[in-house]
């Protein structure tokens, strides 16, 4: 099949969602765009920051996408295109984006605050403690898994036949010259370090010195060619573990210092990164496409898929986690979205036009790779051998991926396009670090004000609560590889978001609106995930005796059965109220 068609239908169902469903679903909330937001309300100047919609929206989108919309789809290949490309697409509309577009809507709503803020009116303080107690757990595992992808990608090595790199290239570092083996992350490194470097830099101009969005992001642009040139010849090499503790570090500070000194302005220079990478991948497949480029991938794999990941369901919906629907979103949206908006209005278009970019880029990544690749090279890159020595590495393989399709596609040279997949990958784990690091700590001084009458005054300093989430997540990425981590992150990241569908539904519900675009997804993700939370317990985490996630994944259960017994009890009696 011509990899224009795959593009062409999905591109066709985006559009017009994103002109006629979202404005049933804008209708069905009751958007006020005279209605003034908390951002512009509170005004604090640290975290309540009245900001131009499109910094809000690069700053969104940038938190939200991350890395997740690449690695899910690239893993969840092993089932073959087809099922991959169709939950991106129907779930990305009829589920991922209402969840993103109601759940910051009723943050603004709501003043700002969290979802299970939210939740505590509906169904009480309890569950608002579990729904924290959930919402810290995933989180932990959100910043495990990019912490190890991150580190396993900064240092990744391949053999330079399977790139095409002649005995003479200078383009990446060498470390095995006699076996071809040259290492990937040098120059993505570099460029990671200078555009932290140069992120407050920027957010004093457009905040403090108000100059406009255009000057900033020819300024943002500037930087990325900058970081990326001085890679070149001064690429920065490090072990894994070293990067993790560099990345941890820098992680604990960013989440107390104000957002406009590295949320914002670090999220801002990224997204104009992932933009260009969203052409690139755009032309690649059209190029490709009218070249006579033709799909040999399989779209149906299933049976191989099962006996690598398990059953299709629920094991697909899982697996993509962030491409078709993640609640990692709703607490983007509450956390720090919700505060920066200016109007009611803008919701929809940072909320609901967010997630199907999100769910764009992750179709073009399934076409970028089944195009690139064979079911052979694939499975050597993503599910490995132990007896070869190499891990899981899903970054890599897109980069490669990448590069195959903009030298088909568009003549350019194949290290470019895989020094171009590196880096847009590695600026968006860091920023999802970042973002999910200050939401752990949010998590963690709301859970405090909870459960103590007067909060020890130690726990009342961020860099406790962002040390605490940040050691846990050390801890918990060291241990581990990113296939062990992915599958009960993307479960419980998929879970968050179906307790964030019933707790919006309950909201609506209050207000006598339509639920039923929120309560149908709901029903679908809590039966999928916690379905997975069990099949992984009881077929991989126990058997392999892996101490750390067989705790996980009974927590998660636990609280889960909590939350849902505590909705249901709320539904029936609201229920026999209205009788």
């Amino acid at each position: 099949m011509n990899p224009i068609v795959i593009l062409s239908i999905s591109v066709v169902c985006f559009l017009l969602a994103g002109r006629f469903y979202v404005r049933f679903v804008s209708k069905s909330l009751g958007v006020d765009s005279k209605r003034q937001t908390p951002a512009v309300e509170i005004n604090d100047g640290r975290d309540y920051v009245p900001t131009a919609t499109p910094i809000v929206f690069a700053h969104h989108f940038a938190a939200i996408a991350g890395a997740g919309p690449i690695i899910g789809p690239v893993m969840a290949l092993i089932y073959g295109w087809g099922p991959a490309w169709l939950w991106i697409l129907l779930g990305g509309i009829f589920f991922g984006a209402v969840h993103d577009f109601s759940a910051l809507y009723i943050s603004v709503r709501e003043g700002g605050k969290s979802i299970a803020e939210i939740a505590r009116k509906s169904f009480g303080t309890p569950t608002f403690i579990m729904i924290i107690s959930f919402a810290i757990v995933m989180l932990v595992l959100v910043n495990a898994t990019f912490l190890n992808a991150s580190a396993t990608a900064l240092t990744s090595i391949i053999d330079s036949v399977q790139i095409g790199l002649s005995n003479d290239q200078m383009f990446f570092r060498w470390v095995d010259e006699v076996g071809g083996k040259v290492v990937i992350g040098g120059i993505a490194s570099m460029s990671v370090i200078i555009v932290t470097v140069f992120a407050p830099l920027i957010g004093y101009l457009y905040i403090k010195r108000s100059v406009s969005v255009l000057k900033c992001s020819l300024f943002a642009i500037l930087i990325c060619i900058a970081s990326v040139t001085a890679g070149f010849f001064m690429p920065v090499t490090m072990e894994p573990i070293h990067w993790m503790l560099l990345i941890s570090l820098y992680t604990v500070i960013a989440a107390g210092v104000p957002v406009w000194l590295f949320l914002q302005p670090r999220d801002f220079i990224n997204v104009h990164l992932l933009y260009i990478g969203l052409v690139l991948l755009f032309l690649g497949i059209i190029a490709s496409g009218i070249r006579g480029v033709e799909v040999h991938f399989p779209a149906n794999n299933i049976k191989e898929g099962t006996s690598h990941i398990g059953f299709m369901w629920p094991g697909l919906f899982i697996t993509i986690a962030c491409g078709a629907i993640s609640g990692f979103h709703a607490l983007c949206a509450g956390g720090t979205t919700s505060k920066q908006i200016k109007t009611e209005i803008a919701a929809h278009k940072v909320g609901y036009y967010g997630m199907l970019l999100e769910s764009f880029l992750a179709l073009c990544v399934i076409i970028t790779v089944i195009m690139g690749l064979d079911m052979i090279q694939y499975k050597q890159l993503v599910f490995p051998a132990e007896e070869s020595g190499y891990k899981c590495n899903p970054i890599l393989t897109f980069a490669l991926a990448l590069g195959r399709s903009l030298d088909t596609g568009l003549g350019l040279p194949l290290p470019f396009g895989i020094l171009f997949g590196m880096l847009l990958l590695e600026g968006f784990v860091v920023t999802s670090l970042d973002t999910a690091v200050r939401l752990n700590r949010y998590l963690f001084e709301e859970l405090w004000r909870t459960v103590f009458k007067r909060t020890p005054k130690f726990l009342g300093y961020y860099w406790v609560n962002s040390g605490l989430a940040v050691v846990l997540m050390l801890g918990l990425a060291y241990k581990n590889t990113v296939s062990n981590i992915w599958s009960i992150f993307g479960t419980s990241n998929q879970l968050l978001a179906a307790f964030t569908l019933i707790i919006i539904s309950f909201w609506l519900l209050s207000k006598r609106k339509n639920i039923w675009l929120t309560a149908v997804p709901a029903v679908f993700m809590i039966v999928t995930t916690v379905t997975m939370l069990v099949v992984m317990l009881v077929t991989r985490f126990i058997p392999r005796g892996n101490l750390p996630l067989v705790i996980a994944d009974i927590v998660l259960l636990g609280l889960s059965a909590g939350i849902i017994s505590i909705a249901v009890k709320t539904l029936l009696n609201y229920k026999i109220n209205l009788k």
